[in-house]
């Protein structure tokens, strides 16, 4: 069964929209890969309350602002997943705090490095819908 999750494009500030926030994975699939902060929208929970909850769960941070960016078809038959991913962008407050349960690293980028870098799931065409946005 298709599943529902959610990715965060956290910037630093409204001001400062090509510096953002990627983890690296400690858990399966794409493990040691960086991606953006996100996963599974639990039962009953709507996807803004879930990209809040995801963010902080997975960097110690507070999503602000959050808006709808675009959404992203992730099929990986290798792993036997199958997501639609809803992502959102917004910025982060508060201190990076490493959640070592699901992320071994976390760092910030310039739009520009972290679109040089392989990524977990579809994050990097989320990475480049998110360029375009900011272009227009």
């Amino acid at each position: 069964m298709t599943k529902a999750t959610v990715a965060a494009i956290v910037t630093q500030s409204d001001d400062k929209p090509d510096i953002i926030l990627l983890t690296k994975r400690h858990v399966r699939p794409f493990q040691g890969c960086w991606c953006l902060p996100g996963g599974h929208i639990d039962v009953g929970e709507t996807a803004l309350a879930a990209v809040i909850r995801e963010v902080a769960e997975e960097t110690g941070l507070s999503f602000s602002n959050p808006h709808f960016l675009d959404y992203s078809d992730e099929i990986f038959p290798e792993y036997n997943f199958h997501a639609v991913a809803l992502a959102f962008s917004g910025f982060g407050t508060g201190k990076p705090e490493l959640m070592p349960d699901e992320v071994e690293e976390i760092a910030w980028f310039s739009l520009e490095e972290a679109l040089a870098l392989p990524l977990a799931f579809n994050h990097l065409q989320i990475l480049q819908r998110y360029a375009e946005h900011r272009a227009h």
